[in-house]
């Protein structure tokens, strides 16, 4: 009972965050700060890659403050939380990563879709606090898409200079990263640089026949994209 109280005024809060508008949302003139946000281990994994990036990257890029923030695995939470911040500080632009197992490369999203989702077929994959929503709209009413504010032609050809395997997404999935990249996209309607870089593997995780990477070199990949959307600020 008491889960189903928390989520049901998590939920309120996230309506009342998207009910107040664009207006006073957006950076003041002199806002030199990069939100970076990562995720928390999920999934039954020890570890996250993007956990250990977000720790290693450097206090600024770019003459840009790097603001960090970690999400919880959770589709309502992290909403609320990013968007929170995002108000907090009013940053110039906000970058958020995420795990994709499988994939070999560093992966820029170009949008995200109105679903969180945790079911497919008959597996179903509960969030870190147990929530599994089937095929739920995140916004009610909401747009059906909406399209990264990043420059992901820069950001991979950047990524590429040195030396990393990197390729543009048109699929951020239905799970909790598309969530908080549309949610924080339909928030801030445009009004900075916000996208979504999803990252493979790292070797510490274990997944011998999986496609990964050195925390090392997606560390620096990290840096590159995100040193590439403060030179496009500037």
């Amino acid at each position: 009972m008491r889960k189903t109280m928390t989520l049901v005024v998590m939920m309120l809060l996230v309506l009342v965050s998207f009910g107040k508008g664009y207006a006073g949302a957006g950076p003041s003139p002199e806002a030199k700060v990069i939100l970076v946000t990562a995720f928390e281990p999920f999934g039954g994994e020890a570890l996250n890659p993007t956990e250990l990036v977000l720790e290693t990257l450097p206090d600024a890029i770019g003459g840009y403050a790097i603001h960090k923030l970690l999400l919880p695995v959770e589709f309502v939470k992290a909403r609320v939380l990013i968007i929170a911040e995002y108000d907090r500080i009013s940053p110039a632009a906000v970058i958020m990563l995420g795990e994709a197992g499988g994939r070999s490369a560093v992966t820029p999203e170009t949008g995200a879709e109105n679903v969180m989702n945790a079911v497919y077929g008959d597996q179903t994959f509960p969030d870190n606090a147990g929530y599994a929503p089937d095929h739920l709209p995140i916004v009610e009413g909401g747009p059906e898409m909406v399209r990264s504010t990043l420059p992901v032609d820069e950001i991979i050809e950047a990524v590429k200079a040195v030396g990393f395997p990197c390729e543009r997404s048109d699929v951020a999935g239905q799970y909790v990263c598309n969530t908080v990249l549309y949610s924080t996209l339909v928030h801030n309607q445009g009004a900075v640089p916000t996208g979504f870089i999803h990252v493979p593997y790292i070797r510490e995780q274990g997944h011998e026949d999986e496609p990964y990477m050195e925390l090392e070199d997606l560390s620096r990949a990290a840096s590159a994209a995100i040193g590439t959307v403060a030179a496009a600020l500037s």
